[in-house]
C-alpha cells in the first residue's frame, strides 16, 4: 500500500466558511428587517431561494453547539424550563431551549429568531411537534409537508404528485406571508446550479473510494454543511470544484489528511457523535482505521432539474425509503469504499435512523462478509455515551477486521 503524506486542506477552510456565511447572513438579513425562516435539511432550499427569502438551519446550530460543548446545557434548560423529556432528539431539544433564550451558551453558533418555518417530516416524525413547537412558542406561520415513508422500492407516481402538491402550496403560503412572488426561470436557474453543487458533492464523496484515500472521512461531516445549506450559490459550487481539484492533487502527490497509515477502511453508519467528535475520530485513527463508506455525507448529493425530480430526491432520503433499498444503498457504498469492517451508531436521539440499523447490520455483515459491530451514542446529548463502550467496539472490530486479513493472507 503506498503510504500517503500529511496534508492540509485550504479548500476545505473555504467550504468552512461559506457555511458559516449562512448564519451570518441570516443575522444580517433580520437587522434589515426581512422576514428569516428557520428550515429543516431535507426541505428543499431552493424554494426560499427563488423567492429571495433567508434560511437556518436549526439541526446544523445544535450540531455546533453540540461540537462546542454546550448541549447538555442547552438539552438541560429544555428539559427543566420546558417540560421536554430527555427521551425526544436532542436536536430539538436544543432548538426549541434556543428559541425560548435566543441566545447559547459562550454565544455560539448564534442566529436570528424566525418569521415562519419550513419542515418536511422525510426526516423524522419528530419533526413535526418541533416546528409545531417553535410555531407556538414564537407566534409565527408553520408550513409542513407530509412525505409518506415508502414501502415500495421505488417511489411512485402518485407520492411524487401527492407531495408536489404541498410543495406548490407551500410556494403560495410562502408568498402570502412574506409579500415574494414566484419566478419559474429563476427556481430553474438555482435548481441548475444546487444540481451542479448536488454533483460535484457527490464527486467528492468518492473520493474516499482511493485506496488509501486522499482525505479523513470524517472530513465529510465538516464539508457536508454546505451541500446541506449552501446549494444554489455559485460560491458554493466553485469551492466544490476547487475541493475536488485538491483532491486529485493529493492523489498524485500521495498526501492524505489522514495522518496516519490506513491500515483498515470502515463505513461509519449514522449521525456524528458531536459532543465527542474528537474521541470518536482519534479512536479510529489510533488504530489506523480511515471512514471509506458514510451514507450521511452523500444523502445530501441532490441533483435533478425538474419540479417533479425535486420531489422524487426528497422522497428518496435515507429516512423515507424502506429497509431493502437502504441495505442495498450502504452494501454498494461499502463496496465502493472498500471497507474491511463497519461501525454502526445506535442514536438514542434519532430514533428512527437507528431503528432499523440492528436488521440492517445484520444484513450487511451477512451479505458483503464483513464484520459489524454497533455502540450507543447520541448526536449531541452527551449523557448518552460511553467512551469506554467505544473504544472497546472499536478494538474489537479491528481485531476481527486483522484476524480475516490473515486468513486471506
Amino acid at each position: 500500500m503506498v503510504q500517503m503524506q500529511p496534508a492540509k486542506s485550504v479548500a476545505g477552510k473555504v467550504l468552512a466558511k461559506i457555511a458559516e456565511n449562512v448564519y451570518e447572513e441570516g443575522l444580517a438579513a433580520k437587522a434589515r428587517g426581512e422576514m428569516v425562516g428557520w428550515i429543516s435539511s431535507n426541505f428543499p432550499q431552493e424554494i426560499p431561494m427563488t423567492l429571495g427569502l433567508h434560511c437556518v438551519y436549526p439541526e446544523s446550530q445544535a450540531a455546533a453547539i453540540s461540537a462546542k460543548g454546550a448541549g447538555l446545557e442547552m438539552c438541560e434548560h429544555a428539559e427543566g424550563e420546558l417540560g421536554l423529556s430527555n427521551d425526544i432528539c436532542a436536536y430539538s431539544r436544543i432548538s426549541q431551549a434556543y428559541a425560548d433564550l435566543a441566545k447559547c451558551p459562550n454565544n455560539e453558533r448564534e442566529m436570528p429568531l424566525p418569521d415562519f418555518v419550513l419542515c418536511c417530516n422525510n426526516i423524522c416524525d419528530c419533526m413535526l411537534k418541533w416546528y409545531e413547537n417553535l410555531g407556538q412558542m414564537l407566534n409565527i406561520p408553520v408550513i409542513v409537508i407530509d412525505v409518506p415513508f415508502s414501502n415500495k422500492y421505488d417511489i411512485d407516481r402518485k407520492r411524487i404528485e401527492y407531495v408536489g402538491a404541498q410543495f406548490r402550496d407551500a410556494i403560495k403560503q410562502l408568498e402570502e406571508i412574506t409579500g415574494k412572488k414566484w419566478d419559474e426561470e429563476k427556481f430553474k436557474h438555482v435548481c441548475e446550479v444546487s444540481s451542479q453543487i448536488g454533483d460535484e458533492w457527490l464527486k467528492a464523496t468518492k473520493y474516499l473510494n482511493y485506496k488509501p484515500a486522499p482525505y479523513k472521512g470524517f472530513d465529510l461531516f465538516n464539508h457536508m454543511a454546505v451541500a446541506t445549506m449552501a446549494r444554489g450559490q455559485e460560491d458554493s459550487l466553485q469551492a466544490l470544484k476547487d475541493f475536488n481539484a485538491e483532491c486529485e492533487e493529493f492523489i498524485k502527490e500521495h498526501k492524505s489528511t489522514f495522518k496516519d497509515e490506513e491500515k483498515h477502511r470502515v463505513m461509519f453508519e449514522g449521525i456524528a457523535c458531536w459532543p465527542y467528535l474528537r474521541v470518536t475520530y482519534s479512536t479510529l485513527k489510533n488504530l489506523g482505521c480511515n471512514v471509506t463508506s458514510c451514507v450521511y455525507g452523500p444523502s445530501f448529493a441532490f441533483s435533478y432539474k425538474t419540479f417533479d425530480e425535486m420531489i422524487e430526491c426528497y422522497c428518496s432520503v435515507p429516512n423515507a425509503i424502506n429497509l431493502e433499498r437502504s441495505t442495498d444503498l450502504r452494501e454498494q457504498l461499502c463496496q465502493e469504499g472498500k471497507v474491511d469492517g463497519g461501525l454502526v451508531h445506535i442514536n438514542r436521539s434519532c430514533k428512527m435512523w437507528s431503528a432499523t440499523m440492528p436488521e440492517m447490520a445484520r444484513r450487511i455483515s451477512r451479505d458483503l462478509n464483513i464484520p459489524v459491530v454497533t455502540f450507543d451514542g447520541d448526536q449531541s446529548d452527551p449523557r448518552n455515551f460511553s467512551e469506554e463502550q467505544y473504544v472497546t467496539r472499536v478494538q474489537g472490530l479491528v481485531e476481527i477486521m486483522e484476524s480475516n486479513a490473515k486468513k486471506g493472507a
